[in-house]
């Protein structure tokens, strides 16, 4: 039984709780007006009853005084066929009494009317006896009534003392029947109040279910559906069968719905291929990009910043920035880092935005890093504000590998200063000779004047080979392009061998060439071949000494790759020179590195090899070299073989300059 109230409980609850809070102050108010009106009613019922009490009341006591004034004596004569007589036709002619009893002053009852043993005891409760109200009521003249319910109908007692002559006689007991039109009045006052009661509330109660089902359902339909739409749910609908303006409207939420589901399936689309566009351009930029959160969480990490910090394989993503920065990166942006999170606002420039985020000027860091090879970056951090420039979004860190670009301003800073010293060089002494020439020509030998010229001159041409040098550079590390074409190496070795046979006479050298029979032409370029040539020939005659040998060789070879053979034409220079130290040959091709700084016996540019090297990068070839100090040192490239059917698609060479 519990938990049938309960559940009942629960129902109710749930079935109040589905109520608008107007609706639930129209049914109070509803339930004080009607538990009111009801209550009045109810009142005006009651008063009614109590004044027809009073009525009957009075109406007893005064019957009963009546009756026992005229059938006192006749008790008192022992008269009782009189009394009875009387009492009969008195009953008869009036339908308010209900019962007559005469009692002795012991109680009991001579005669009574309508009188039965069955009858008094059933409907009554009355024995033969009967008890009277209170003990000493045979000492009173008043008469004493009440009232009792029956199944009948309410029923006044009275009982009055019999006297005569001053002689207690016995007792006189009259029901009284109510008055049967107050009686009818009370009763449809009565029902007709607790009809109105219950239709009130029976009206209420329609009210609210044709209220849940015709309003506040469809509301709460609406509003269901308007939570959902805000929270992202646009697939939403409504599907209620109602007309008139709540049906119109339900129809407009619907339209309403499925044009943002529309809009939001565009927008992811065009969301989805921006992404894709922006995923694109990050993975391809050369430059390392990190994007973090306030709490310096990852957000984003591009390929190049991985590889930058060794992050392949790695899950850094949703990870604290600073666990995974090198130890130096680490070191000089705790600080900044933090600091640049805490700011919310900015002062930096205005600037009108033309997307939603704020990126504002970022601020530049350069590290020199140690592992796992020495390296120099630039780290660029940028605060990300939402377009109030309020809130901190995020900062963008930007990663530059800058080492070749700092390797380039040394090697250029380097260049400058070199040129810049061996300028000085050959003009201080031209200046010097010019000088004592003019200042002192006249107190000169004519020998003198002539060694001061030859000098001069001699300084001249060296100051014009540098030039040469630095020019040709200049031209080779250009995006100037060469013709290449058939070249027969047997001529070019053979011009490069006259160019310096005197001076290897002179040194008392052996200059001399194997060329391999039917050695086919060349793919290169002429001018540029002799060029090397006479740079390697010449370095080989300046670092050999008296009695040594000089030899160039050309033959074809064939080199093995993963596709197929090629055949190539390998040419070596070789001597029997003084060596290169193997701590200068990995140097030996720099712009002005000269070994003679180190062996300190000749002079010259340093700027031969540089030049070598970029001629047979525009061969498409590479340079090596063999030497062991005090046994010789030997040069060699491959060129290939130049073809006359199909002619190679880099017969006009245009090579990105290094």
């Amino acid at each position: 039984m519990l938990e049938f109230f309960q559940t009942i409980q629960a129902v109710i609850h749930r079935w109040w709780s589905e109520f608008t809070l107007q609706t639930r102050l129209m049914a109070a108010a509803t339930l004080v007006v009607s538990l009111f009106m009801s209550g009045l009613t109810f009142w005006a019922v009651n008063t009614i009853q109590y004044e027809a009490q009073m009525v009957d009341t009075r109406f007893g006591r005064d019957l009963g005084l009546l009756l026992s004034a005229n059938v006192a004596p006749l008790i008192a004569e022992q008269n009782l066929t009189e009394v009875a007589r009387f009492s009969s036709r008195f009953y008869a002619s009036t339908s308010n009494v209900r019962y007559m009893l005469y009692a002795d002053p012991e109680g009991k009852i001579f005669f009574g009317i309508p009188y039965s043993e069955a009858t008094v005891q059933n409907s009554l409760a009355l024995e033969r006896r009967i008890e009277l109200p209170e003990p000493d009521f045979s000492s009173t003249d008043l008469p004493l009534v009440r009232q009792h319910r029956t199944p009948q109908g309410e029923v006044t007692d009275v009982f009055v003392p019999l006297r005569h002559e001053g002689h207690y006689l016995g007792v006189l007991a009259l029901g009284i029947n109510p008055n049967p039109a107050v009686v009818n009045s009370s009763n449809l006052t009565r029902d007709v109040t607790i009809a109105v009661f219950i239709s009130i509330w029976v009206m209420v109660i329609l009210g609210a279910v044709f209220n849940a089902l015709t309003i506040t359902q469809p509301i709460k339909e609406l509003l269901m559906g308007v939570k959902n739409i805000a929270a992202g749910n646009f697939q939403q609908r409504i599907t209620l069968p109602f007309g008139g303006e709540l049906g119109e409207l339900i129809v407009n939420f619907n339209e309403m719905a499925e044009r943002l589901e529309r809009y939001e399936e565009q927008n992811i689309e065009e969301m989805t291929a921006e992404k894709a566009k922006l995923d694109t351009l990050v993975s391809t930029i050369a430059d390392g990009a990190m994007l973090v959160d306030t709490n310096l969480q990852l957000l984003l990490v591009n390929p190049t910043a991985r590889r930058l910090f060794a992050w392949d394989g790695q899950e850094v993503i949703g990870q604290n920035l600073l666990e995974y920065l090198p130890p130096e990166i680490t070191a000089q942006l705790t600080q900044p880092l933090r600091d640049l999170t805490q700011e919310q606002h900015s002062s930096r420039l205005e600037i009108t935005p033309p997307t939603p985020e704020v990126v504002f000027a970022p601020e530049e860091f350069r590290i020199t890093l140690t592992q796992p090879v020495p390296r120099t970056i630039r780290l660029m951090l940028t605060q990300v504000f939402d377009q109030s420039r309020e809130t901190l979004k995020g900062i963008v860190m930007t990663v530059q590998d800058i080492t070749r670009e700092v390797e380039l301003n040394e090697a250029k800073s380097q260049f400058i200063s070199n040129v810049s010293h061996e300028l000085r060089t050959p003009l201080f002494n031209i200046k010097s000779f010019i000088e004592t020439l003019c200042e002192f020509g006249e107190d000169l030998t004519e020998v003198e004047r002539r060694e001061f010229l030859e000098t001069a001159n001699h300084e001249t041409d060296r100051l014009t080979r540098l030039v040469n040098d630095v020019l040709d550079l200049s031209r080779l590390e250009s995006s100037k392009i060469y013709q290449l074409e058939a070249v027969e190496l047997h001529p070019l070795i053979e011009q490069s061998l006259r160019t310096y046979q005197l001076n290897a006479k002179d040194k008392g050298l052996s200059l001399s060439h194997e060329i391999e029979t039917n050695l086919p032409p060349v793919l290169g370029h002429y001018d540029l071949l002799l060029q090397v040539m006479t740079n390697l020939v010449g370095n080989a005659l300046k670092f050999t000494p008296e009695g040594g040998k000089i030899l160039i060789r050309a033959y074809k070879i064939t080199a093995l790759s993963e596709e197929n053979p090629t055949s190539l034409v390998r040419l070596e220079i070789a001597d029997t020179g003084i060596g290169i130290d193997p701590e200068d040959q990995m140097a030996i091709f720099d712009r002005f590195f000269r070994v003679e700084n180190r062996v300190h016996t000749l002079e010259g540019t340093g700027l031969g090899l540089s030049i070598v090297k970029n001629i047979i990068e525009k061969h498409h070839s590479q340079i090596h070299l063999v030497s062991e100090v005090g046994v010789g040192t030997t040069f060699w490239f491959d060129l290939s073989l130049y073809q006359a059917a199909t002619p190679s698609p880099s017969a006009r060479l245009g090579l990105s300059i290094r």
